[in-house]
Formats: structure tokens, C-alpha cells, sequence
């Protein structure tokens, strides 16, 4: 109490002069039209700046629950776009054997919504680390794209997290093919370029131009076909006289690489009990 009592004191002189400064303005502002009208827009302004300003801090920290929701209604869309070419595949392989059976095939494949939280871009072999796990149904050899294309393949899983061999790992090739043909070729990073690789192994009598879009072939129960990859930019030289390479500029942005898609094929187990060797199963 002493201490407060002589802190008034030491101070009393500020007090009194805080005092009269708000007793005059506010008699200033009540008692003059003209003074009190400049008061209340000069309080609007700064009350609307302020109000900006707390609007544009929220938007922006509800930015990432938005990219989300966002993400997850993208991964549904395309989930009924591969039921649906997964259907009119149906469709033309009944027209062809001219059965008027019920179309009941659908994709077996689902999305599983993750977010990177480590990426490497400019080591020799590069991972992504993702924050879902086992418990979140992610299993080894699943696909993983973004917004934009394919991102890479989970290849080790913990509970609650599971590490990515990225696009930008020469140990990581995925089987492509140029968007209306049908022959595949090995799309592998040269560990140049974390915008750019190398779709190799093309037959020389493949027709392409500068522009084309890169997609998965569908040889793979890791990716369904059609996913975009990338984008034709030249041909470059090959050892091969039989067969070409393209030089191809990659669709996802490895460097700001955040939310993602995890791709999980429900006929998976049973793809890989028709794909083992017999001889080996049966221990010959």
C-alpha cells in the first residue's frame, strides 16, 4: 500500500494533467458540431481499419482448414471420375461381347488426405514425409499425387507418419504414356532439374508434340490411369536408335509441395496374389 501511495504521488502531477487533457476533449468533441463530427469519421476510419485488419489475420489462418475441405472434395470428384471411366470401360468391353448384363464395376481405388510436413528437393535421392500413419489406413506402395499430378510412392509407414520416395529419386519410375496413345514409356528424374525428368523407352514410331500431357499408363496397381504428370517440352537424345526420350516439365511444384493425396487400391492384396510367381509361393 506504501508503495502504491508513493507512486501516486511521484506521479500525482501526470494524473492530474491526463485528467484535464480527456475533460477538455470530450467537452471539445460533446460541445462543438464541428469538432465532434471530425471526431466520430476519424474514429470510423481507424474502427474499419482496424476491423480490416483482424478480418485479413483470420482469413489467413483459416486459409489452411479451407485448402483442406477444398482437397477433399477434389479427392472425391476424382474418385467419381475414375468410377466413371472405370464404368464406361465396362460399358465398351459388354458392347463388344454384345451382353446386356448390368453395369456393376466400379474403381477401387480411394484418397487418403495427408499433408507434408518434411520435403527434400535438392539431395541425389529425396523423401517427403507425410503426417498420417498406419492408423490412418496408409500402407506401403501407395501412390501419392497433389492438386496438380503425382507426387511419388509411400514406401516405410509408422502409426501416425510414412515417408515418400519422391518423383525427385532416381530410384522412383513410374510407367506414363502421352494422353491419347496407348504406348508406355518410364518417366525417371535425372537429378538435374526439380522441375523437370526424363520419359524414356518410347518407341521411335510414337507421334508427339511440344505441349503434350504426360499421364500414368495404368500398367501399375499403384496409380489408376490418367493421372496428369507432366508436360512435353522436347525430344532428347537417346543411346537407343529403336527408342526415344522426351524431356518433360513436371505438373507438381515439388517446392511448395504441401496437401496431398494418398492413393489406396482396395484390390491391391488380390492384384498381388494373381502377380507371384507359383514356383515361388510354392516353395519350388
Amino acid at each position: 500500500m506504501r508503495n502504491l501511495l508513493n507512486f501516486l504521488l511521484k506521479y500525482s502531477s501526470w494524473f492530474v494533467f491526463a485528467f484535464y487533457v480527456v475533460l477538455s476533449c470530450t467537452l471539445l468533441f460533446q460541445r462543438n458540431p464541428y469538432q465532434h463530427h471530425v471526431f466520430l469519421t476519424s474514429a470510423g476510419v481507424v474502427a474499419s481499419g482496424i476491423n480490416q485488419m483482424s478480418s485479413n489475420v483470420t482469413g489467413y489462418f483459416a486459409l489452411r482448414g479451407i485448402n483442406d475441405d477444398l482437397q477433399r472434395q477434389t479427392a472425391q470428384l476424382q474418385k467419381e471420375v475414375l468410377d466413371l471411366r472405370a464404368q464406361v470401360r465396362r460399358y465398351r468391353e459388354l458392347q463388344l461381347q454384345d451382353s446386356l448384363r448390368t453395369i456393376d464395376s466400379v474403381s477401387t481405388f480411394n484418397f487418403i488426405i495427408a499433408n507434408a510436413i518434411s520435403n527434400s528437393i535438392s539431395r541425389p535421392y529425396n523423401y517427403i514425409t507425410l503426417n498420417k500413419g498406419s492408423l490412418d489406413g496408409i500402407r506401403p506402395e501407395m501412390g501419392v499425387m497433389d492438386q496438380n499430378g503425382v507426387v511419388g510412392v509411400v514406401n516405410v509407414v509408422s502409426d501416425h507418419y510414412s515417408r515418400v520416395i519422391s518423383m525427385l529419386n532416381p530410384n522412383f519410375r513410374l510407367s506414363c504414356k502421352l494422353r491419347g496413345t496407348e504406348t508406355p514409356g518410364s518417366l525417371v528424374w535425372d537429378g538435374i532439374d526439380p522441375t523437370r525428368a526424363m520419359l524414356e523407352e518410347l518407341p521411335k514410331q510414337t507421334r508427339f508434340h511440344k505441349g503434350d500431357t504426360v499421364v500414368t499408363s495404368g500398367f501399375s496397381s499403384v496409380f489408376p490411369e490418367g493421372i496428369p504428370v507432366g508436360v512435353v517440352e522436347y525430344r532428347a537424345r537417346g543411346n537407343d536408335d529403336n527408342f526415344f526420350t522426351l524431356r518433360v516439365r513436371l505438373l507438381s511444384d515439388f517446392t511448395s509441395l504441401s496437401t496431398v493425396k494418398v492413393i489406396s487400391n482396395t484390390a491391391l492384396a488380390e492384384i498381388r496374389s494373381v502377380e507371384t510367381d507359383p514356383e515361388t509361393s510354392s516353395g519350388n
